[in-house]
């Protein structure tokens, strides 16, 4: 599909008017990123919103000892600032592959929210969809809940999302480090290790190198809810 293509086809502009249509796409531009790039920082204002077209991005901030603490893996169809209407200072946002975007200058957007009110609408529900997500990944870090089954949900999100289908079950189609899930936990990367393990003698997960395989999405789904 090409790039125009893609950026019509945005879930934003399904029900927008025809003139906010054609003006999202007259003031935007398509920003290719190489893997490992941070496209937004911390502390840092950005006058652009990234609307991801392709790839995938780990959204994440610093502890105060200076630790990562991802929030969000995203993947098309999604936007990778953590705010709309001001400068993000927060978050970091950094590609986990090849990342196709496409960017408008965030006074441009506003400004065509002030004229359509259903790309208002979109862009609310969207942002309420994330905050909600948020609000169950912290739920879901208190001590009460076991880390094999934080491990497990975080795992089987990220196969719905991003799963493919193989003969060793689904595959989680990116690469998965043990400091990487560390990272995705919040725990060292020790604990992270046995917590894997643990899985995997359970015959929840296999893990080759740093890709990950979930063998049984209906018993993972229940392993993880129970």
């Amino acid at each position: 599909m090409q790039d125009c293509e893609k950026i019509e086809r945005l879930w934003l502009l399904k029900e927008v008017k025809d003139e906010t249509r054609k003006r999202f796409l007259q003031l935007g531009r398509i920003a290719v990123y190489s893997k490992d790039r941070l496209c937004l920082r911390g502390q840092e204002e950005s006058p652009d919103i990234f609307f991801i077209l392709d790839g995938k991005v780990q959204i994440y901030t610093l502890t105060k000892c200076g630790k990562k603490k991802i929030l969000f893996i995203l993947g098309r169809d999604n936007i990778a600032n953590d705010s709309i209407v001001y400068p993000s200072r927060v978050i970091f946002c950094e590609t986990m592959e090849l990342c196709r975007f496409y960017l408008i200058r965030r006074e441009l957007l506003l400004s065509l929210m002030e004229k359509d009110f259903l790309l208002t609408k979109a862009l609310l529900e969207y942002q309420e969809r994330k905050v909600f997500r948020l609000e169950h990944q912290l739920q879901n870090t208190v001590g009460s809940i076991y880390l094999e089954r934080r491990l497990a949900s975080k795992l089987w999100k990220l196969a719905r999302d991003f799963g493919r289908q193989t003969d060793k079950g689904m595959l989680i189609d990116m690469d998965l480090s043990v400091t990487f899930l560390a990272d995705l936990l919040g725990v060292p990367r020790e604990t992270t290790s046995r917590v894997c393990k643990r899985l995997a003698n359970q015959g929840l997960i296999f893990m080759e190198k740093k890709k990950i395989y979930i063998p049984d999405m209906e018993r993972m789904a229940v392993f993880h809810t129970k």
